[in-house]
């Protein structure tokens, strides 16, 4: 082998470990010491609570959307400054006799005849709003009774924005491969969530548990995610956007490998479509947050493969070749986990991270390349396996 494919060989391989290592380990480092430099400190009081309408957009919900009313009803919150309305997005089961049959003041609902998505639907439930704050919540998510009241007080300080909780998945024996890396994945978000939040800049939202002011609410394009593009703009705006720890969305994961893919390809393809509608509102900070957290992210199968492929061209070099044996047992461990989860079978974290790793990023790049195919995902269907229990916790 020449000298100089040897050296080409061996950038290869480095570029793609400098990649990964930045990824998953540099941007969390940078951010820990730049909020070292550059640490926001909110104010908070204990005045007066301001009024919230929770806002709901549900699909064939039948299974969870009865117990998700009540609950949110239910909230440690002053009854007259809560409000719970819910569009039914031409839901095809028991979903609006359910949602009909709700007898409280506090809670409303419509009915959108044709189905028109997620966002269009929470574009006509604003306009019916009257709350001084917007909160955004899932058919499916299990909130505890306090969560609102630590989320409201942040918004004491002018200077905030918008404040996201975190999605997170109990064990579940039938979806354990799944569900094992889902939670190391939210375990991992949250903790760059707490180190954006440090600067007031956290990046996007947790769909199924956020909070912003009404004024700020611009209609969301039905293309894009409204988690995504509504931080995106608040930040732009020069207004912190906060993370509560505390604020923690209790949701069953699937244990459809399937229903994973979809919805990670759709949150991808979503994602590559927001970066580009709204990329005259990322700057300075928020742009090379972008970059770190989700683009360079999105493509982790890049280096995976760059590692990958120059580690086989150099198996005869002793340091190659003994790279080589833990990639190789990264991927049987993977489809390992592939099969545990086609078998719903239990799985050890050193089976199924594998393979949540590879199934994640892989439907990021097949959600990228479809939506710069011209694919959109203003509709799409539910995980239905995800659906169905009373409580999670």
């Amino acid at each position: 082998m020449t000298f100089p494919l040897l050296v080409s060989i061996k950038l290869v391989f480095w570029v793609g470990v400098v990649w990964l290592a930045y990824v998953y380990a540099g941007y969390p480092c940078f951010l820990w010491l730049l909020g070292l430099v550059r640490r926001v400190h909110p104010a908070s009081d204990s005045g007066p609570l301001p009024s919230v309408s929770v806002l709901i957009a549900a699909r064939n919900e039948e299974k969870d959307i009865a117990w998700k009313i009540r609950q949110t009803l239910a909230w440690d919150y002053p009854a007259d400054r809560l409000r719970v309305l819910v569009a039914s997005d031409a839901s095809e089961d028991g979903t609006d006799r359910i949602l009909e049959a709700i007898k409280d003041e506090r809670f409303s609902f419509v009915r959108m005849t044709e189905r028109v998505g997620k966002n269009a639907a929470l574009n006509r439930l604003v306009q019916l709003a009257a709350g001084d704050l917007l909160f955004f919540t899932d058919a499916n998510s299990d909130i505890d009774a306090q969560c609102l009241r630590r989320m409201v007080r942040h918004f004491a300080d002018s200077r905030v924005g918008c404040v996201t909780g975190v999605e997170e998945n109990p064990g579940e024996k039938k979806a354990a491969a799944l569900s094992t890396g889902g939670r190391t994945y939210l375990n991992y978000e949250s903790v760059v969530n707490q180190l954006e939040s440090r600067m007031g800049s956290v990046l996007v939202c947790d769909g199924s548990i956020f909070l912003m002011r009404r004024c700020l609410y611009g209609s969301v394009k039905p293309e894009l995610a409204n988690d995504l593009e509504l931080p995106i703009r608040i930040g732009y705006n020069g207004l912190w956007v906060l993370y509560e720890p505390s604020a923690r969305s209790l949701e069953h994961a699937t244990h459809s490998f399937r229903e994973e893919f979809s919805r990670r390809k759709r949150i991808c393809g979503q994602g590559i479509l927001g970066m580009w509608s709204l990329r005259r509102h990322l700057r300075g900070l928020r742009a090379w947050q972008f970059f770190s957290r989700k683009l360079l992210r999105w493509f982790s199968l890049v280096p995976c493969c760059l590692i990958f492929v120059a580690s086989v061209a150099q198996a005869r070099n002793p340091w190659f070749a003994a790279l080589l044996a833990p990639q190789i047992a990264f991927l049987i461990f993977a489809l390992l986990g592939w099969r545990a989860t086609l078998r719903g079978k239990p799985t050890s974290a050193l089976i199924s991270l594998p393979f949540y790793f590879l199934l994640v990023n892989l439907a990021a790049v097949v959600g990228i390349v479809q939506a710069l195919l011209g694919r959109r995902f203003a509709v799409w269907e539910i995980a239905s396996l995800s659906r169905g229990k009373e409580r999670v916790a």
